[in-house]
């Protein structure tokens, strides 16, 4: 890689969810040189890592998906890598979604971003963190965000920028940023459980309808039930694009 490519470039952590989707296309738009960076590890479904390759290859994105499901037994105390689990229906809520927390999950994911930046010149790592995690996912938040952006500033001879764009923002604040790009969300996947149509009841689903409820538009997914979700308005202030 050219010094010129290499000041450009960047690692994003891309799910293939509607969030990483965001911003896989925000940084294309920046001119970034992309490397998309995947990981299967072990949750309970691969229809996002599916959703994230064929993307990539419409995009002629550079795409990596990184096998780390050997830490499974490690990580496997949570209903989104253990698939004889009950998943939790219902809103984000502290209470009733604690179970799909998968143990210090975004700190082992940006580490090997970081390590990947690195080793290919890349200045940035970037990832879809957003305000809508930050009741439930301790490793979504503002604070942790900064502290991994110091380590990541002093762990290598060169030092690496955590780049979150939407930390806190809310996801349809997300998505009318996506729309405002003219990003077509049927090439995503969000609902927790991998079946042939989105559940509907799931946290994520939820929270994903409420999302183009706030924008006034239906989504284009496929769902096996569609409750009335409560919109999730916008804040105050500009779309940060």
């Amino acid at each position: 890689m050219s010094q010129a490519s290499a000041s450009s470039a960047t690692v994003v952590i891309y799910s293939g969810g509607m969030d990483s989707f965001t911003v896989l296309h925000r940084a294309l738009r920046e001119g970034r040189d992309v490397h998309a960076l995947s990981f299967d590890y072990g949750q309970r479904h691969a229809r996002e890592l599916e959703v994230a390759r064929r993307v990539c290859r419409e995009l002629t994105v550079p795409h990596q998906v990184v096998d780390i499901r050997v830490i499974h037994g490690l990580i496997d105390n949570s209903a989104l890598t253990d698939a004889d689990r009950r998943m939790p229906d219902g809103d984000y809520d502290a209470d009733n979604l604690a179970d799909t927390v998968v143990p210090n999950r975004n700190m082992m994911l940006l580490s090997m971003a970081i390590a990947k930046a690195v080793n290919i010149g890349a200045g940035r790592v970037d990832y879809g963190a957003h305000g809508g995690d930050h009741v439930l996912y301790p490793d979504c938040r503002p604070e942790f965000v900064e502290a991994m952006n110091a380590v990541a500033g002093i762990a290598n001879f060169e030092p690496v920028e955590i780049h979150t764009p939407y930390l806190r923002r809310t996801k349809a604040e997300i998505l009318a940023g996506g729309l405002a790009m003219g990003l077509d969300y049927a090439d995503t996947w969000t609902c927790y459980l991998g079946e042939s149509l989105a559940c509907g009841r799931c946290g994520s689903c939820r929270e994903r309808l409420a999302a183009f409820a706030a924008n006034g538009i239906d989504d284009p997914l496929g769902y096996s039930y569609r409750p009335e979700p409560v919109a999730d308005a916008p804040s105050e202030g500009e779309h940060d694009v």
